[in-house]
């Protein structure tokens, strides 16, 4: 069953993506769910695509890093009262 998803993405990726879209003659919306499929798939035994696996190691984090602390930080700046003077 198809749904209706709203995204919000830089404009130039957008273009790029319509044009990569219209040079494999597919949509845009069949080009998002492919790749969606392919980076939430996982075989019967629970393991990891060979796509998703290759991006393993692709970011690195400080030692210590906590990224529910960062959330927190995040989400508290952002639902803060600004100061305007």
């Amino acid at each position: 069953m198809d749904a209706k998803l709203t995204l919000k993405l830089d404009k130039e990726v957008i273009e790029r993506a319509k044009r990569f879209a219209r040079q494999h003659n597919t949509s845009l919306s069949k080009l998002v769910e492919r790749y969606f499929d392919q980076i939430t798939r996982q075989n019967e035994q629970g393991e990891l695509t060979p796509f998703v696996r290759s991006l393993h190691g692709v970011a690195s984090l400080p030692p210590g890093f906590n990224p529910k602390l960062v959330c927190f930080e995040h989400l508290l700046e952002k639902h803060s009262p600004k100061d305007e003077h």
